[in-house]
């Protein structure tokens, strides 16, 4: 579902907005959650129990690098934490480039997976290994709720294009965030700004396109 799509504009987003504004404060996270988790289905059904598998892992290590810190044995859960987020990773953008190398040196025919890489697996799984690592730096408190640590990492607005935003950037507003008119006329004009600025670049590149072409 792209930003700029109609589907978007006028069914996904108001919806999101008017549900988020009359939900109580304690299941605003849980509305942000739910439409997070549809919109990314909604472009990559295959590999959404992928992101929650993620979403998964990076909690409960999360509560294993809290259970151990000050122990000798401390930086085993972080370090597992950094090899499952990044194993992952590379299995899907670089398993297939491995197999065609392998092939090519040792006169194989291994047969590639021919893997779809994953829609904004680099984004969340830097936003999880940012927030396992900055607990176990205890930068970070732990993250209890469940809950609250899917919305930082599913939410729709920088999951499938970035950027990639710190844990310790947004601990605080996980719990308790103000909400203003200022402050949505702010966010509603920068929004309308970043997509006339989409349109304008995309309707340049076709006229260039045309004229090459």
């Amino acid at each position: 579902m792209l930003f700029s799509s109609i589907s978007f504009l006028y069914y996904f987003l108001p919806a999101v907005l008017g549900l988020y504004f009359i939900a109580p404060k304690n299941f605003k996270n849980l509305v942000l959650l739910i439409f997070s988790l549809f919109f990314y289905f909604y472009g990559e059904p295959v590999y959404s129990i992928l992101m929650i598998v993620s979403i998964t892992s990076g909690y409960l290590h999360g509560l294993w690098i809290d259970k151990m810190r000050g122990s000798r044995y401390a930086k085993i859960p972080m370090i597992s934490s950094v090899i499952v987020g990044i194993g992952m990773l590379v299995y899907f953008k670089y398993f297939d480039f491995l197999i065609i190398n392998i092939n090519s040196i040792f006169s194989l025919n291994i047969a590639p997976l021919k893997l779809v890489l994953p829609i904004g697996i680099s984004f969340y799984t830097f936003q999880i290994l940012s927030y396992t690592i900055d607990v176990y730096r205890d930068q970070a408190k732990v993250q209890k709720n469940i809950l609250n640590l899917a919305t930082y990492v599913s939410l729709f607005p920088q999951l499938i294009a970035g950027p990639i935003v710190r844990y310790t950037t947004v601990e605080a507003e996980l719990k308790d965030r103000t909400h203003s008119t200022l402050y949505a006329a702010y966010g509603i004009w920068r929004f309308a700004i970043g997509l006339s600025k989409k349109n304008s670049f995309s309707k340049h590149i076709w006229r260039i396109s045309k004229d090459i072409f």
